[in-house]
């Protein structure tokens, strides 16, 4: 299959927070790992970025003061949707941490559920069981 997308991947991946130290801690936990950069520095950082899950795939948490002029200052934008294998059990455990239910969880068709949960620090974190995305997973030899 040739890729004729000019898209061809998730680079990163921002969501913005008021208390940094607090947003660290709250990411490590959730991610079971720490981050791997910080800038400036570890003690006052105003970006911090963690890469996790089968894809590697990178997360950056940046200081609010840094977010796009006329980005929402509440809750909203784009919801990117994680892969879970557990959807229910994935929302609780985000519960528990502090999360609040934006979307609770609906079955939808052709095996997929999804929900969605907002941060402590207002952003959203989407939850998905996709059947394609293991698919995805298992041609690519990432099972």
């Amino acid at each position: 299959m040739v890729n004729t997308s000019i898209l061809h991947g998730v680079a990163t991946i921002s969501y913005f927070a008021d208390d940094m130290a607090a947003a660290r801690k709250w990411y490590t936990a959730l991610l079971g790992v720490d981050p791997y950069f910080q800038r400036p520095d570890a003690v006052n950082p105003a970006y911090i970025e963690y890469r996790f899950g089968d894809y590697q795939i990178e997360l950056g948490i940046i200081d609010k003061r840094y977010a796009p002029k006329g980005a929402a200052n509440g809750t909203g934008g784009a919801v990117i949707y994680w892969h879970v294998e557990d959807v229910p059990a994935a929302v609780q455990k985000l519960l528990a941490m502090g999360a609040t239910e934006l979307e609770p969880v609906t079955p939808m068709e052709a095996g997929f559920i999804r929900a969605a949960v907002v941060d402590p620090f207002g952003n959203i974190i989407g939850l998905m069981y996709n059947p394609h995305y293991k698919e995805i997973r298992a041609s690519l030899g990432n099972v």
